[in-house]
C-alpha cells in the first residue's frame, strides 16, 4: 500500500513539474502596428529636421523583463509568464522614435552614428510607468527637445524641457494593458512633436498642456 501511495505521489509530482515546465511565455512590445497600413499613402506632413531619441531612463521598480502590474493600492505583481520582448527602456525608445517619425515626417536617426548634420535630440526620463490591468496605463516623466548644429550643441539654439503625464483607461487582460501603454506613448509623441516642429523651424515653443 505504501509503495502504491509513493508511486502515485511521484506521478503527481512529475505531472506538476511537466505542467510548470510547459507553462507558455507571452511576449509584448510597445511598438504599435502601423495605423496607415502597408499600402496607404503617408500623411501630408511638412518634414521637420532629422531627429534622434536618446537612451531612455526608467524607474528601477519596472526595469524588469517581466511586466510589473498593480494588484491593489500597495501590492504589485511580477508576472513571470508575461514579458517584454526587449528591455523596457529600449522598448520605450523604439516606440517613441517610431511614433515621432510618423508625427514629424522626418528622418529617424535614433541609434545611428552622429553624422554631424543639424537635427533634433529628444530625451525622455520616465518617472512613472504604472500598469493596472482593467483600470489604466500611466506614463509620466520629463522630456526635452534640443536643436544641434554639427557635432556640438549650439549654445544659442533653442531647447525646451517639459513634464507630461498621460493616463489611458484599459480593459481587462494584459494585451489591453499593453495596448494602453502603446496609446500613451503615441499621445506623448504628439506632445513632443509639437515642440520639435517649432524649435526645428526656429520658432518659439512652449510646453503643451
Amino acid at each position: 500500500m505504501m509503495r502504491i501511495a509513493l508511486a502515485c505521489l511521484a506521478c503527481l509530482g512529475a505531472g506538476l513539474l511537466v505542467g510548470c515546465a510547459s507553462a507558455p511565455l507571452h511576449y509584448y512590445t510597445l511598438l504599435a502596428p502601423d495605423p496607415t497600413g502597408m499600402d496607404a499613402a503617408p500623411a501630408a506632413v511638412a518634414p521637420a529636421l532629422p531627429f534622434a531619441v536618446l537612451p531612455v531612463s526608467v524607474p528601477a521598480q519596472v526595469d524588469q523583463p517581466q511586466l510589473v502590474v498593480r494588484d491593489g493600492a500597495q501590492r504589485v505583481l511580477l508576472l513571470n509568464g508575461e514579458r517584454w520582448i526587449a528591455p523596457l527602456a529600449d522598448e520605450l525608445r523604439s516606440a517613441l522614435a517610431a511614433d515621432l517619425a510618423g508625427e514629424l515626417g522626418s528622418q529617424n536617426t535614433t541609434g545611428l552614428p552622429d553624422s554631424g548634420a543639424p537635427g533634433l535630440r529628444i530625451k525622455l526620463e520616465v518617472q512613472q510607468f504604472d500598469s493596472w490591468p482593467g483600470s489604466y496605463a500611466l506614463l509620466a516623466g520629463t522630456w526635452s527637445v534640443r536643436v544641434v548644429h554639427g557635432t556640438e550643441p549650439d549654445a544659442a539654439s533653442q531647447a525646451l524641457t517639459c513634464a507630461s503625464s498621460v493616463r489611458v483607461p484599459v480593459g481587462a487582460g494584459y494585451t489591453a494593458l499593453v495596448q494602453g501603454h502603446q496609446r500613451a506613448v503615441a499621445m506623448l509623441a504628439a506632445k513632443v512633436a509639437t515642440v520639435a516642429r517649432a524649435l526645428g523651424a526656429g520658432q518659439a515653443a512652449s510646453c503643451p498642456a
